[in-house]
């Protein structure tokens, strides 16, 4: 991305309580990425307020990482590793685990057009506090044939998931909440229960 660290940069500061949050993640063996934001529906932006990166654990260590920074919130992540079949089942282990997990559109090119395009016009601030998000973009780049270059980059992609899956993915607490309801079929359904 073309554009200064110091342009995307914010010093940490308290997340309003009613900003909804969402997370990203891109597992892997060798390295499993996963980032978080908070999104400002007034203003339409969106902080990266943190980031977890970790080699060669299971899958039990990673969700409870994600978990201990709100088991409410909601995610995206690319689970396949090696093929469709193993991606699915992966998938079924982290939400088995307790996470609210759906698989990520893996876009890439039209994923970094929005990031970067996001990161230009001020929409996505990444906290300073993410040294190993900063570690990644400076790394991040493209080859001779122009295709970008898939080493040390998981949180890049666990963001780019996150750009993606558009501003419906966010929710605060209580929307959480609220989603994880089913609403009886039978109208009368909810008074017979009492």
């Amino acid at each position: 991305f073309p554009i200064a660290e110091s342009d995307s940069t914010i010093r940490d500061f308290e997340l309003a309580e009613h900003w909804p949050k969402a997370f990203a993640m891109d597992h892997g063996w060798n390295w499993f990425g996963a980032v978080w934001m908070a999104y400002d529906r007034d203003t339409r932006t969106r902080y990266l307020y943190s980031c977890y990166k970790r080699s060669q654990a299971e899958p039990p260590i990673h969700a409870a990482a994600i978990k201990a920074r709100g088991e409410w919130i909601p995610g995206v992540g690319d689970c396949s590793d090696i093929n469709k079949y193993d991606g699915q089942q992966f998938l079924k282990i982290y939400r088995g685990l307790g996470l609210d997990l759906k698989l990520a559109n893996k876009a890439v090119e039209t994923g970094i057009q929005e990031m970067w395009m996001a990161l230009s016009t001020g929409k996505l601030k990444v906290f300073a506090s993410c040294e190993p998000w900063f570690e990644e973009y400076r790394l991040y780049h493209r080859d001779e044939q122009g295709k970008i270059v898939k080493v040390n980059d998981h949180l890049l992609d666990s963001s780019r998931y996150l750009q993606k899956a558009g501003a419906l993915i966010f929710k605060t607490e209580v929307e959480a909440a609220h989603a994880g309801k089913k609403t009886p079929k039978d109208p009368f359904e909810r008074f017979a229960r009492g």
